[in-house]
């Protein structure tokens, strides 16, 4: 399969996990990616893993929440790679502390609304142009728990919900699709260290499927929404979590 082929894809968050599987998935399928990330070891790890395997990959170190950062970040990946075809923004601050509402900082949940969604909103704002050419697609990581209501991260991801729905319609001017992909809980660094084993128990009680998510289990579904296939879905979340939201 090389859909990708001739694309760009731009990966954010994409030194290990999620975002590195996303990277090794477009560049199985053609695309030449760009691994963004704040981990500037782990980010040029992932783009030399695809290239040892026949790849094309760069890597951009940025924090995804700076305008600055985000707009020579793109101007690198364009002037290196060509263009931009698809964008995900991935990048993001994950469960722990974050459980938290009303006992959080407000400067922690400043960080995280950074990240989190003005990340997204602005590795977005600076990609338009080159992604207008195109037309090309955006993917924002969203989460099932943004149904939830539980602390400061599922509010963040209910706001990134709305952010996708906003710039769909803001981007269709451009021809420029956006959608999120909504992950429930999926085993990987960032997500074990976020839930004790009794709420990951309670989690899988709660899903039809009744097993704990793996990374490749969202790998489909991201490639879909970014893919020719899905011309007519826009501004929509697309929930990946054994079923939880039917399930309880």
């Amino acid at each position: 399969m090389r859909e990708f082929s001739e694309r760009v894809a731009v990966v954010t968050g994409a030194a290990a996990g999620i975002g590195r599987a996303y990277a090794h998935a477009f560049a199985r399928r053609g695309a030449a990616v760009a691994v963004v990330d704040v981990n500037e070891t782990g980010a040029a790890e992932t783009a030399s893993q695809i290239e040892s395997q026949g790849g094309k990959a760069v890597f951009v170190c940025a924090d995804v929440a700076s305008e600055e950062e985000a707009e020579s970040g793109i101007e690198t990946i364009v002037e290196r790679l060509g263009g931009i075809d698809v964008l995900v923004n991935n990048a993001g601050l994950h469960l722990g502390p974050y459980n938290e509402t009303s006992e959080l900082p407000v400067a922690d949940w400043q960080r995280l609304f950074d990240v989190n969604v003005f990340g997204a909103l602005i590795w977005s704002k600076y990609a338009r142009p080159h992604l207008a050419r195109r037309p090309g697609v955006i993917l924002n990581q969203s989460s099932n728990s943004s149904t939830m209501g539980v602390g400061a991260y599922s509010v963040s991801k209910l706001a990134l919900n709305g952010l996708t729905a906003s710039l769909a319609r803001d981007f269709e001017a451009d021809g420029i699709r956006v959608n999120a992909i909504a992950p429930g809980f999926v085993s990987s660094e960032a997500a074990e260290g976020g839930l004790s084993d009794e709420q990951k128990a309670l989690v899988t009680q709660g899903q039809i499927t009744k097993r704990v998510g793996k990374v490749e289990d969202l790998i489909g579904t991201a490639l879909l929404l970014c893919s020719d296939e899905t011309l007519f879905v826009n501004g929509q979340t697309w929930f990946v979590d054994g079923g939880w939201q039917v399930g309880l």
